[in-house]
């Protein structure tokens, strides 16, 4: 009989297209990987997967089997969420963060998380957010916490609120009369995000203007750089207010009035839906609440 275990890893090689990886995400050997894979082919009495010596690809028998082992999984999750208390589950969860969340609130995720789910180890990545959809798109990543949603079939998002963009500089940077012209700001080098995500597209589109040029823009992939690179009277940065608290706080950085609306970023915790462990859904909830704790907290200073 098809055991649950066996399904498990049939689905995360299928899910890979690579044994070795499979074995990496599941905590086991990869021959372990290659005799389940066996012993469910000789069960089955079908070939599961055309090997080559380069790759694997799924036999139009697996294909079919792949939707069962997905359903599986998701009620093995629901099961696990509905009936588990938090200590029963464990695992690794491999967790994408953009850079404005591990700003804002994600050591108090990481506090809560490990106090709620004692036995599960989170493995944190710090990227930008197309390196992040790829990664679960390909199930290199578990959850992630990213510009999102992500559109994608199977993939689940929750919502972690929106954050302001605005032009920052070191207060005492000579500026000119606020606000700010489109015209004005291209006197002034822009600092953002990389130039993949959407702010650094956005400024390039929305500030060129083609009988003067385009902005000179300089990208960075770290948030605390591109801080001290406004505080050093590099340019003016565009970044959420919400990631320089302190530092406005404290009177080293200000927001500088301009002409040009700029977007919000809107967050999700977003993870494919099929993830066995039902590890990545609480966890998701639980990130949004705390996140929307954080939101909270910043209006009631704000009124303060």
């Amino acid at each position: 009989m098809v055991d649950f275990r066996s399904l498990e890893i049939f689905y995360w090689v299928s899910q890979l297209e690579s044994f070795s990886k499979a074995a990496e995400r599941l905590n086991t050997t990869q021959p372990a990987v290659s005799q389940r894979i066996a012993a469910l082919e000789t069960e089955l009495r079908t070939r599961l997967f055309e090997r080559s010596s380069r790759s694997i690809s799924l036999t139009e028998k697996g294909r079919v089997l792949v939707d069962y082992a997905e359903r599986f999984l998701r009620l093995r999750a629901a099961m696990l969420e509905a009936v588990a208390t938090p200590e029963a589950m464990r695992g690794v969860v491999r967790l994408g963060v953009s850079e404005t969340i591990v700003q804002t609130w994600l050591s108090r995720f990481i506090e809560r998380a490990h106090a709620v789910y004692p036995n599960v180890l989170i493995d944190i990545t710090v990227d930008v957010t197309p390196v992040m959809r790829d990664a679960l798109v390909k199930r290199e990543l578990d959850l992630a916490f990213l510009l999102g949603p992500v559109s994608e079939p199977n993939m689940h998002n929750l919502d972690l609120g929106t954050y302001a963009l605005a032009f920052v500089a070191a207060s005492d940077l000579p500026i000119a009369a606020e606000p700010l012209s489109r015209r004005d700001l291209l006197k002034y080098p822009l600092i953002t995000y990389p130039k993949s995500t959407y702010p650094y597209t956005f400024l390039r589109e929305i500030l060129s203007i083609p009988e003067i040029g385009s902005p000179r823009l300089f990208s960075n992939s770290s948030l605390s750089t591109i801080i001290r690179m406004t505080e050093d009277h590099i340019g003016l940065s565009v970044i959420p207010p919400d990631v320089i608290r302190a530092e406005l706080a404290s009177g080293k950085l200000r927001v500088v009035a301009t002409e040009v609306n700029l977007p919000d970023l809107a967050f999700t915790a977003s993870y494919p839906m099929a993830m066995g462990g039902g590890i990545a859904g609480p966890l998701a909830a639980l990130a949004a609440e705390i996140a929307r704790e954080d939101r909270a907290g910043e209006t009631t200073n704000k009124q303060a």
